[in-house]
């Protein structure tokens, strides 16, 4: 899925007018010369490398995170300044932006607390083109204090993954980008250990081999600059270009002179996107041809069958029709439905064609939504062993789990414990039954029970509506194993149900409420990558001493996650209906658990109290379908007003319960309000080439497009007078590699031709992935890239989530295949 892999095929040259003499501010207020773009703060996300100074160029984004830092290669905990105005300069070009140190708003609070050192000040970076170049100063309001001094530098940092083994020069020096770190690490006077410069000089040249990324930094102020490998302190660190602040240098105190090399007459090539996995005979099929918006041509498309006895035959060849612009690109649309025989088929575009993909009233049937069921959430279990014949995807983990978090902390990661524990514990007490169940949330360990909650749910109202009996998997709740490819005879799906209610369940008995979540206690517990049974060492911690470390003989350390809790009635109310749900499906199977599960959403119905009535709706949907109670009924009618006020919201939950509420006014209420959803969903299809409501932002859009397309079955299947399965399938497209820019993976690995096979799992340090893990897609670089790079360490375009994430996607694939052969 490399989207850099074979660069040739990917960026085609051809001739074209000659380019403007120089770099010139467009009207997107970035500097464009060419091929070569440079933004300035159109992000702020440099934990997630993206911010600051950019550099766009033929087609990679080659550096970015152009700003002063206190550190020389910063991580995700480091501090950042607070960014103030954008300010453009249309008569001379130039784009500048205020930035302060320390930020207000994450100074020790916050989502993820960052801890900030007694230094304030101020400072305009500013970016103005000269010829083919361009500069960036930085000005300071004043100098820097004396001890700050050697400490405070600008950087610029480089995307490793297109750089390993290619060249740099910098004054006399030169070498290659290592595939590892391979840099000595150095006290410095605060004796925290920091990386050797890799090499340094007054000018630096990044790969002079390669027209495509030869990009030229020259210091036109102050010491040489020096080229550093972060990830020697960081694992997800990038290359960085640095160069300090001079003592009392103020106006001016940063001057670099940047040359990107832009290739004359460079055209980004043509992308034929489809579904990777292909398309039911049925279904609208739409491959979506990218175009560099100067291409003017409009080529031929053609659709080949690959022929049983080899080679390929051509079935269909026509012009595409024209669907306009959309970001930084132009669109074609080649509309291939009337092809319905069954086999594998590709389609070219000039010299650009799909990878293989078929046509099949089976297309959704095998390997699309298994592997999410028997590999994704099986690896994803928690107070496991999981095994997959030789391999071992974790150990035994967290049977240690839980002590109570400390009360008046903000932890990192949006865990925060108010001024008490809200129950008889107290901050340090073990909190029982938390040994059991749950998933690891993402690419982390932490368990969230919004997460938990929502996997429990779709996976509840999947078995429902399917009727899953697929096994392939052994889970083995007394002895805590899981064998993936092992059948043992019962559901994979309930059983992945059970897992889930065992958590939240026993969080309740044990509180008698639901926990906020379960996380580790230190960064470095939190940041560790590989198999989680490295984390603890499974003995719950004794404050007496008495737990024996077997290793080393000795008590123990604390290393327990901590248990946070929480007023949130939202949450409370939005996990109660994933119990009220799998009641229903525990029923015969696990009788104990789904009398529990109903007595819990019970009580939460009777004793929440939250003067926001619309949280309510979905859990008196979920118990009036389990119980018939006409209590549940008669809540939904007198707030008809109220839900077709929120129908966008509500409209998909509600509609399952119509039946059920049996009440002619409020479904024709309902009918109505509805139609109004189905036309803005039209409208906001209409926006994109694919068909479906896209907004992009700088966390890739494919798990909120999977959640969209989850919720248009429901609509279909209760108001099929009404919508259409277009939306949903078109979800599905966008999902498994219809959708913008060079790279078509489908964002579930291991599912289709070309999937995302380098993913943000707890295994990312192997430059590997999880079978069936959904990630969060192509992201866009603001405001008008959109970008999914191979690289294993951007969370915002590659990470693997439970909750929506995953269960969504399993779920819109079963009843694509239920909607499209008529089950």
């Amino acid at each position: 899925m490399l989207c850099f892999a074979g660069i040739n095929n990917l960026q085609a040259q051809t001739k074209t007018a000659s380019p403007k003499p120089g770099m010139v501010l467009n009207n997107l207020e970035y500097l464009e010369y060419g091929s070569v773009n440079v933004m300035l703060a159109h992000d702020f996300y440099p934990e997630g490398h993206q911010g600051g100074v950019g550099i766009i160029q033929n087609g990679l984004r080659t550096a970015t995170n152009g700003d002063l830092r206190l550190e020389p290669t910063p991580g995700q905990w480091s501090p950042i300044p607070k960014v103030g105005k954008r300010v453009i300069n249309k008569a001379t070009h130039e784009i500048s932006v205020r930035m302060e140190y320390p930020n207000p708003e994450i100074n020790r609070k916050g989502f993820n607390p960052i801890i900030y050192p007694d230094l304030n000040f101020a400072y305009n970076i500013r970016v103005l083109p000269v010829g083919k170049a361009f500069k960036i100063i930085v000005d300071l309001d004043k100098p820097l204090p004396d001890a700050w001094i050697g400490k405070v530098g600008f950087n610029i940092e480089l995307f490793p993954g297109i750089l390993f083994g290619k060249s740099f020069y910098a004054d006399e020096q030169f070498g290659i980008f290592p595939l590892q770190s391979n840099s000595q690490m150095v006290a410095d006077k605060e004796n925290e250990y920091q990386t050797i410069p890799i090499a340094a000089g007054k000018k630096i040249t990044v790969a002079p081999e390669l027209p495509e990324q030869r990009l030229v930094i020259e210091n036109l102020k102050g010491d040489k600059l020096q080229l550093l490998d972060g990830r020697s302190k960081h694992n997800n660190g990038w290359f960085v270009v640095r160069s300090l602040i001079a003592k009392g240098a103020a106006k001016g105190a940063i001057e670099w002179l940047v040359t990107p090399n832009a290739i004359p007459g460079w055209r980004s090539a043509p992308v034929v996107q489809v579904s990777q996995v292909g398309y039911h005979p049925s279904q609208q099929k739409i491959a979506v041809i990218e175009l560099d918006k100067h291409d003017k041509q409009k080529l031929p498309a053609t659709l080949y069958r690959v022929k049983e006895t080899g080679g390929l035959e051509a079935v269909l060849k026509q012009t595409p029709a024209d669907w306009g612009n959309f970001l930084r690109y132009h669109y074609l649309h080649f509309d291939f439905s009337s092809v319905k025989k069954p086999g594998m088929y590709i389609v070219k575009y000039g010299n650009s064609q799909t990878e293989t993909f078929q046509i099949s009233d089976k297309v959704f049937s095998n390997d699309v939504w298994q592997p999410t069921l028997e590999y994704f959430l099986p690896a994803q279990m928690c107070h496991m062993r999981v095994n997959d014949k030789y391999r071992v995807w974790h150990g035994l983990c967290h049977m240690d789990d839980a002590r109570m978090a400390p009360i008046d902390s903000n932890h990192f990661d949006g865990y925060i414990q108010g001024h008490s524990t809200l129950t008889k514990f107290k901050p340090g007490d073990n909190v029982p039954y938390l040994n059991r169940g749950a998933w690891h949330d993402a690419g982390d360990f932490d368990i969230r029970v919004e997460s938990q909650a929502e996997t429990v749910h779709g996976l509840t109202l999947a078995y429902e509506a399917f009727d899953v009996k697929y096994d392939n998997t052994t889970i083995d709740q007394q002895n805590h194993i899981v064998e993936i490819q092992q059948p043992d005879g019962k559901p994979d799906m309930l059983q992945q149900i059970e897992h889930g209610l065992l958590t939240i369940t026993g969080g309740y008995q044990a509180m008698g409420r639901f926990y906020r979540g379960i996380i580790e206690p230190t960064l470095r517990q939190y940041v560790l990558l590989g198999d989680a049974a490295n984390l603890t060492d499974n003995l719950p911690y004794k404050t007496d001493g008495s737990t024996i470390d077997p290793i080393l003989n000795k008590p123990a350390p604390p290393d327990d996650r901590w248990l946070f809790t929480e007023e949130n009635t939202g949450r409370t109310l939005h996990t109660a209906v994933a119990l009220a749900a799998a009641s229903r499906v525990m029923k015969g199977y696990n009788d104990t658990l789904s009398k529990q599960c109903l007595q819990i959403a019970t009580e939460v119905w009777n004793k929440t109290e939250d003067k926001n009535i619309g949280r309510f709706v979905p859990l008196a949907v979920e118990l009036l379908i389990t119980t018939d109670d006409k209590k549940y009924a008669d809540f939904l009618v007198k707030n008809q007003a109220l839900i077709v006020q929120q129908i966008q919201n509500t409209g998909w939950m509600v509609g399952r319960a119509l039946k059920a509420v049996n009440n002619a006014a409020f479904t024709e209420a309902v009918t109505t309000a509805v139609k109004g959803v189905y036309s803005d969903i039209q409208k906001q299809g209409l926006k994109t080439p694919y068909g479906v409501p896209y907004e992009p932002n700088i966390w890739g859009a494919g798990w909120g497009i999977q959640n969209f397309g989850y919720k248009q079955y429901f609509l279909c299947a209760k108001f099929p007078q009404i919508f259409s399965d277009k939306y949903m399938l078109n979800s599905i497209n966008f999902i498994l590699g219809c959708h913008p820019g060079s790279n078509t993976s489908s964002f579930v690995s291991g599912v289709g031709a070309k999937s995302m096979t380098t993913a943000y799992g707890a295994n990312r340090a192997d430059w590997s992935y999880i079978p069936g893990g959904s990630a969060s897609g192509t992201a866009l670089i603001r405001p008008d890239f959109p970008e999914l790079l191979k690289w294993p360490y951007l969370w915002q375009q590659g990470e693997y989530v439970l909750g929506g994430g995953t269960s969504d996607y399993l779920f819109l694939v079963l009843a694509a295949d239920r909607l499209l052969n008529k089950k």
